[in-house]
């Protein structure tokens, strides 16, 4: 039986070409899937799974084709499945039924790492599915300049020379798919591997228990006969792998051989060769000069060093560059503000506008120019290739500590937002390894709590002239680094006692040096802006509002007397329904040096850390009589206690910075752990043990600031 795009049409109902982008992480593939689609993608979810997926629709070079769609499959080193996503790029290019397998695939390869790319693409081919090479970043490799025509002379199939970064090639790729979908038949593979006798008679025995529908020619059933060996496990998590299978897989095993090394001895042999016959060498040049800077940028010593001067340089440019951009947003809510404090009839509806929505709101949108200046500088050092070596350099003492190496991508994605992180651990193996890394990377500095610490920082410890160390930058250099150092001791304690486990080698993929490109950074820049403007027109909004009715009901007169003594003046914001609240959790907090009104702003965090912030701003508008709009910071840093001395000490700060650094205030992360651990158990512990943690530590920072006399 042939495998072909005609016999697809026949299988399920006419509609668009189902194309897949495969190829390894860091090949440039998500560069290619935006050329492609002219950035027009969708993104959404593998069905019945938390998985993201991006769809888009090929921009077509001819006429009268029917639509393409495109679907870009997780990056993996192979169709071998252990991890969430490794599985789901391996049933998406092979497909559960007849019907569901693509119409083509486009395989994209770096041209600089051939060797290790060709590996994927030998499993691609036995499939005997439809596809066109994409030879991505060849200008980066001093390799013949004929290496396309050679590759594709002796794979047999299209091969296409691409370039992500500018988006040469991208035509000719259109048009070369386009005539594979419409070729009546598939290209059959010239490249072959040379399997042991033996191992050839294992994968029959288990090509026999295949289910039917995953079968097809021969050379597919072998193919996926050798995925079982090398994929089904006694203790492996892959679903929708029937019973008989895994045993008739159990039964090969026992009989003897290391089929692991079998399958991958011969493969990396052919490709071997492969490579001999097409006259590919590696980049002399580029890998001279990669390992140079490596000595540095990988040492013990002075890649650590390095790595804390630039993480100190961005927050301290964090300040300084977003200075201006969050003054004028202050001068324009509170314009704003005015305009329509003036233009309403004094009563709840213009308090209503005024202090709940755009004071509460504006207050929070005020830090977006520092949010998105902290994801440029990641994305830029990202693009460059840094920040594989910082996960490269903080593996020595993860491993020490009992965490998997590649624990720490999820983990430098909690400095954006907890929720993908958390999504990010799929690509860890073992499950315990993922819920070790779910309990920590909400520890992270997530952009949920920079708005707190720069309200903080702003308000206690603004800059003076004459100062001679930045001390904004240094303070929030340390909450970072805080969280790191917590998160990392946090999975030590947790990796030895409730999510215990054996700790397995880092297998981390150190891409070369590039120039940063800035046109995906904008792009992925305008998404999170989008994202935190959605929160703060939905989420935020709707906390804002209903803390605002806390704060300002019940309405009572500016003065009340208890006993008919006068002395005992209550003003509006104790009266009311969160002044209530906060007066009720006010001794709890006292001892962290957190007055009522902090306390009020603590509810709300609960929500979400951001709305803190607006809490706050609607905790100081509301109480007191002055009618003009101030900055928040302004009004913080002016706030007296009973005798007159500033409310907000530096131990106060300090401590409060503490707690958000550690308090689990996030509804939607204790969500996505439930949804991944399929257990209340995880979420439970997690808030709990991180809400103790908050409390115990802002303690100790207190306590010992106030007797140090801060």
């Amino acid at each position: 039986m042939t495998d072909t795009p005609e016999h697809h049409r026949e299988a399920r109902a006419l509609g668009p070409y189902r194309v897949v982008l495969l190829g390894n992480p860091n090949v440039g593939k998500t560069s290619l899937f935006n050329h492609l689609t002219g950035l027009r993608a969708r993104v959404g979810n593998y069905p019945g799974v938390t998985v993201e997926r991006r769809v888009g629709r090929i921009r077509h070079g001819s006429a009268g084709v029917r639509p393409i769609e495109l679907a870009d499959a997780p990056g993996t080193y192979s169709l071998s499945a252990r991890s969430e996503e490794e599985q789901i790029t391996f049933w998406e290019v092979v497909g559960r039924a007849e019907q569901d397998r693509p119409d083509a695939l486009v395989v994209v390869l770096d041209a600089g790492q051939l060797a290790r790319c060709l590996y994927l693409l030998v499993q691609v081919l036995e499939l005997r599915l439809p596809l066109v090479v994409a030879l991505n970043m060849a200008d980066e490799t001093d390799a013949p300049s004929d290496l396309t025509t050679r590759l594709a002379e002796r794979l047999g199939v299209p091969v296409v020379t691409t370039n992500g970064r500018t988006g040469a090639g991208i035509e000719q790729l259109i048009r070369q798919v386009e005539e594979v979908l419409g070729a009546s038949k598939s290209p059959v593979p010239r490249f072959h591997v040379a399997y042991d006798p033996a191992l050839r008679a294992q994968a029959d025995r288990v090509l026999d228990a295949l289910p039917e529908g995953w079968k097809g020619n021969v050379e597919r059933g072998r193919a996926l006969a050798f995925w079982a060996l090398g994929s089904i496990e006694a203790d492996d998590e892959l679903e929708g792998v029937p019973d008989a299978l895994r045993q008739r897989v159990a039964e090969v095993r026992e009989s003897g051989g290391d089929i692991d090394l079998g399958l991958a001895s011969a493969r990396y042999a052919a490709i071997d060769d492969l490579l001999r016959e097409i006259g590919d060498r590696p980049p002399v040049a580029r890998i001279l000069a990669t390992e140079r800077v490596d000595r540095i940028l990988l040492h013990p010593l002075w890649g650590f060093l390095v790595f804390a001067l630039t993480m100190g340089a961005v927050f301290q440019a964090l300040f300084a560059g977003a200075d201006p951009a969050i003054s004028a947003i202050e001068w324009l809510v509170g314009t704003v503000q005015r305009v329509v404090a003036n233009a309403l009839p004094a009563g709840v509806v213009s308090d209503l506008i005024c202090d709940g929505i755009l004071g509460g709101v504006g207050n929070v949108i005020v830090f977006l120019p520092q949010i998105l200046l902290l994801f440029l500088f990641i994305g830029l050092l990202e693009d460059s290739g840094y920040m594989a070596r910082v996960a490269y350099l903080v593996d020595r003492i993860m491993r020490s500590l009992g965490l998997h190496g590649r624990a720490f991508v999820p983990m430098l994605s909690g400095f954006a937002c907890a929720v993908p992180a958390i999504l990010a651990t799929r690509t860890l193996e073992r499950r315990r390894d993922r819920i070790l890394t779910m309990m920590v990377v909400p520890l992270m500095t997530c952009s949920a709590r920079l708005p707190v610490y720069s309200l903080i920082i702003a308000a206690v410890f603004p800059v003076e002239a004459g100062t001679i160390f930045p001390v904004q930058g240094l303070l929030l250099l340390a909450m970072y680094l805080l969280s790191v150092t917590t998160s990392l001791l946090a999975a030590w304690v947790l990796g030895r006692t409730l999510v215990r486990g054996r700790s397995v080698p880092l297998l981390l993929e150190l891409p070369p040096y590039r120039a940063p490109r800035l046109a995906p950074t904008l792009l992925m820049m305008k998404g999170r802006a989008m994202e935190f403007l959605r929160e703060a027109g939905s989420v935020i909004l709707v906390a804002t509002v209903l803390l605002w009715g806390l704060l300002h009901f019940p309405r009572a007169p500016a003065h009340a007397s208890a006993g008919g003594d006068v002395s005992a003046e209550v003003t509006p914001l104790e009266r009311s329904y969160g002044g209530r609240l906060g007066k009720l959790l006010e001794p709890v907090v006292q001892p962290l040096g957190f007055d009522w009104k902090i306390a009020t702003g603590i509810i709300g965090a609960f929500a979400a850390r951001e709305v803190f912030v607006s809490t706050m701003a609607l905790v100081y508008q509301v109480d007191g009589d002055d009618e003009h709009v101030e900055p928040l910071r302004d009004r913080i840093r002016a706030e007296k206690t009973a005798d007159g001395s500033p409310t907000f000490t530096p131990a106060v700060g300090l401590s409060l910075m503490v707690f958000f650094a550690f308090a689990c205030q996030c509804m939607s992360t204790l969500a996505v752990v439930r949804r991944e651990t399929q257990s209340w158990r995880w979420p439970a512990l997690l808030f709990g043990y991180m809400t103790t943690l908050a409390y115990v530590a802002s303690l100790l920072v207190f306590q010992v600031g106030r007797a140090l006399g801060f």
